[in-house]
């Protein structure tokens, strides 16, 4: 059941920190929610919204001017939808970095609601670098011979590396014919062909007989279309066999 105003929250909201022994009132000095405990006075500052927005956050690090414990607090849909406001693994992990603490809660029509916190302020962050997906990031640039794509682009199929590694492929096809995967490797600077072509994941080549391949249409076409991609790999190879002959 989703809430049609963020004033819904706070009942909840309250009750689960009254439940802690907290003191708590409302709209005290522009801030949604005031948690003070009578001992301790450890004071809690919620910030509340519908949904997780910039604007919520925003309100968030402005409230650490007040206190290191600000959470933000926004109603869980069970539909599980409205994009970004139902990742809250990411959003938590944001949260994190920044030193908040989120909080969802969930409202349903024959039940209380269910408050959840997801992290607490100040907890560290706990996902760390990938190593293997740095280790892929740094591959894929390294094996890319320039930039051919446009950044932001959502709709274009992007020139990965696998994708110029197959060009150069089909261009070594292209000009010399029917070819060995060997040949075809040492034609195109990819050391890795025999997979490529084995594979034709793109569909642009075929084996004509044992060890041999010739490259169909669809290839031909392909070649045709990116021929800018494959110039410029054409100038870095020829540009580098001068540097070689230069220093012998």
């Amino acid at each position: 059941m989703a809430v049609s105003h963020e004033t819904e929250l706070y009942k909840p909201v309250k009750a689960y920190f009254e439940a802690q022994g907290y003191d708590v009132k409302s709209e005290v000095m522009h801030c949604d929610l005031v948690a003070v405990h009578p001992l301790s006075e450890e004071t809690i500052i919620v910030e509340m919204k519908k949904t997780f927005n910039l604007a919520l956050l925003l309100q968030g690090i402005e409230r650490l001017r007040l206190t290191d414990r600000v959470v933000l607090a926004v109603e869980r849909n069970r539909k599980k939808s409205g994009s970004h406001n139902q990742r809250f693994g990411d959003l938590s992990e944001l949260c994190r970095m920044l030193g908040l603490g989120l909080m969802t809660i969930t409202f349903f029509k024959t039940k209380a609601p269910v408050v959840e916190m997801l992290c607490e302020p100040g907890d560290m962050p706990v996902r760390g670098k990938r190593r293997l997906r740095v280790s892929r990031l740094m591959t894929e640039f390294r094996e890319r011979s320039g930039d051919y794509n446009t950044g932001g682009s959502t709709k274009a199929k992007l020139v990965t590396a696998y994708r110029e590694k197959a060009l150069r492929i089909a261009w070594a096809l292209s000009v010399h014919g029917d070819l060995s995967p060997r040949k075809a490797a040492e034609l195109s600077d990819v050391v890795r062909a025999a997979p490529i072509l084995q594979k034709n994941y793109y569909g642009w080549f075929e084996r004509v007989d044992r060890g041999i391949y010739r490259l169909r249409g669809t290839g031909i076409e392909a070649v045709a279309k990116h021929a800018n991609i494959l110039d410029t790999w054409l100038l870095t190879k020829q540009s580098s066999a001068k540097g070689d002959l230069h220093y012998e």
